[in-house]
């Protein structure tokens, strides 16, 4: 049994709408254009808190979720041409997501927040999701 790693955690919410088609005979009918709409969760950790006892300003990570999540919203997947080629399964969107955000955190967005990750979760329904975790 692993030892739980001591932490903090903050996770905002936004929601993205998109139409896309699978790839695969796995995927049945949704090899068919079809939409999806995901509940999105991004959660931010840190070991420790910054001088302002918090791990992320929630106004910044709100904005830049916004801003990603508005950048596929009401797209049809297929015919973007960053995602020619990729398979845009739940899984691969919480990537994408999820790498975005680090690329972010990376460049100083959330600045002095000393992020050590940022995981993403799409959530396609009440009992069922997927995430993604990037380490920083």
């Amino acid at each position: 049994m692993s030892a739980v790693t001591p932490g903090f955690s903050v996770t905002v919410r936004d929601h993205l709408m998109i139409a896309h088609s699978l790839r695969g005979a796995v995927f049945g009918p949704a090899q068919r254009l079809h939409g999806a709409t995901y509940v999105v969760d991004a959660t931010f950790r840190a070991e420790r808190l910054d001088a302002d006892g918090i791990v992320v300003d929630i106004g910044r990570a709100t904005r830049a979720l916004g801003e990603l999540v508005a950048s596929l919203s009401y797209r049809n997947l297929d015919e973007e041409p960053d995602l020619a080629g990729i398979n845009t399964t739940t899984e691969r969107l919480c990537q994408l997501l999820g790498d975005r955000l680090a690329d972010r955190a990376r460049s100083g967005d959330f600045a002095p927040a000393e992020l050590t990750g940022i995981a993403v979760t799409l959530h396609e329904s009440h009992v069922a999701w997927a995430s993604y975790e990037v380490a920083l």
